[in-house]
């Protein structure tokens, strides 16, 4: 019975896995889109958004199912519950993916103001967190649990330049609002992606550990 519990855990994590890996190939093509104003990846990441949705489904329903018939208990529980958040937080980090997406629509092909910001710097940030959190869930390792909430501080960072550089180019340039006020919202996006990954990381933390760990701290 514990080696078939074993290899059911191991395919949740395949799942988990393939979703943050999906959601990773999110980002880098919703900022590429931003970068290149390229619609057409734009469109491409908004409808990848629904292969996303569909593993977060069955990793819902598979943990559910492995609950209702092996009846985990303390570490186990522990595992498949952390499985459960991870696949909620992923699913919104997608989201942000394809909010990003929608902003470089609604830009349009208006002259690019990106090299104002810190957005693909935060975006580079944002990808190695969420390796190194999803890292740190499989492999049960603190040290890289921690990095992430220092590389959070980071995107933080560059989160609060952002909006100073915008919000500052925005009053002397207000026949450019469209662009600059989606790019405030990329800006968002990104430190809030930061935030949802580091939670994975705390996830992980909690899995290793036990106990509750905030590395917003």
């Amino acid at each position: 019975m514990r080696e078939n519990f074993e290899k059911n855990l191991e395919e949740l994590k395949s799942k988990i896995t393939e979703m943050g890996e999906l959601s990773i190939i999110a980002l880098e093509k919703s900022v590429k889109a931003l970068k290149t104003q390229d619609v057409e990846i734009a469109i491409k990441t908004i409808e990848g958004d629904t292969a996303i949705d569909k593993l977060e489904v069955e990793i819902n329903q598979f943990a559910i199912w492995i609950m209702a018939k092996e009846a985990p208990v303390s570490r186990d529980l522990r595992e498949i519950i952390g499985v459960l958040k991870i696949s909620s937080e992923i699913e919104r980090i997608a989201d942000f993916a394809v909010n990003i997406a929608k902003s470089t629509i609604k830009i349009g092909q208006a002259t690019s103001l990106l090299e104002l910001t810190h957005i693909e710097k935060m975006n580079k940030l944002s990808i190695e967190m969420l390796r190194k959190a999803l890292q740190s869930f499989l492999e049960e390792n603190m040290v890289l649990a921690k990095e992430v909430g220092d590389l959070e501080d980071e995107v933080d960072q560059c989160s609060r330049e952002n909006y100073k550089k915008l919000t500052t180019y925005l009053s002397e340039h207000p026949e450019e609002t469209n662009q600059l006020v989606q790019l405030l919202f990329v800006n968002r996006y990104l430190e809030r992606t930061a935030d949802h990954i580091t939670n994975i990381a705390e996830s992980a933390a909690y899995l290793i550990k036990g106990q509750i760990y905030d590395f917003n701290s």
